[in-house]
């Protein structure tokens, strides 16, 4: 059976994506072939089920149709020519390199459908949310084909400019590591409450996993679902009085840190 995709970088965000296709059987293991030096599980995973695997450039199949490309951005520039070299000139790349551009990537790739798309880790289990952005000259039906291979993973936005890119990294991209450092706050506040950290763990872990089913079960906004939990000067309100703060608290300190990885997404553009 001749391979028609191929995975290159099986890390973190590769491996994630891989699981979301072999659970939903968009692309089977027999038409699959991984190119990283260092596999990660996910990926030996697919590999004991018949995927290929490859460690050099030089072995990439000349039936490959479609790449998603997952090393790290730093590493493109250097590794980029030679797997542009190795591809088929009718392969269509699917980046979802934080911070490199299209122009970067059609330098590279030149005259093959390159497209741009940034997904989270939630993607490992179905729950992630991928953006995703194509130059408007290329057809619907390819546009399409990317989607398929990213739905798995969970939900598609599309967005209108390459530009809204590293504004997606800064807030879904980056999101889930903001998400789980709240999950270690709380349970350092538990901690220091004298709670064993066994139950500290497992209340914060619990508390974040709950609030997000009630989120994702109702059509109320999150402020409404705030307000719910609050009782005037009640013990959520002491809470948020510190939380909100009178000098922007917590909205300002998530609205620095978004800034912040936009801004490392648009130097790692340049």
């Amino acid at each position: 059976m001749a391979v028609t995709h191929l995975l290159i970088g099986a890390g973190k965000m590769g491996g994630a994506l891989l699981t979301g296709w072999l659970d939903s059987g968009v692309v089977t293991p027999r038409k699959l072939a991984i190119l990283d030096p260092s596999p990660g599980p996910e990926a030996i995973f697919a590999i004991e089920r018949g995927a290929k695997h490859f460690t050099q450039t030089s072995e990439i199949p000349k039936s490959v149709q479609t790449v998603l490309l997952a090393i790290k951005p730093q590493m493109f520039k250097d590794v980029g020519p030679e797997i542009a070299a190795a591809l088929p000139p009718n392969a269509m790349i699917v980046s979802i390199l934080a911070g490199t551009s299209l122009r970067q990537l059609d330098q590279i790739f030149d005259g093959r459908i390159v497209i741009r798309s940034m997904p989270n880790t939630p993607a490992a289990i179905g729950a992630g949310i991928s953006a995703i952005y194509a130059d408007p000259k290329i057809s619907p039906e390819k546009i399409e084909e990317a989607e398929t291979l990213l739905r798995p993973g969970g939900e598609i936005v599309r967005v209108d400019s390459e530009a809204d890119l590293n504004a997606v990294t800064a807030i879904s991209g980056s999101g889930p590591a903001y998400v789980f450092h709240l999950v270690e706050a709380l349970e350092a506040g538990a901690v220091a409450l004298d709670l064993p950290p066994d139950v500290a763990a497992k209340l914060a872990r619990q508390t974040i996993i709950g609030s997000a089913k009630l989120l994702s079960k109702t059509d109320e906004s999150p402020e409404t679902l705030r307000k719910n939990v609050t009782s005037p000067n009640g013990t959520t309100q002491a809470a948020l009085d510190v939380l909100m703060g009178e000098d922007g608290g917590l909205s300002k300190m998530i609205i620095a840190t978004v800034r912040a990885a936009f801004a490392r997404a648009k130097q790692l553009a340049k």
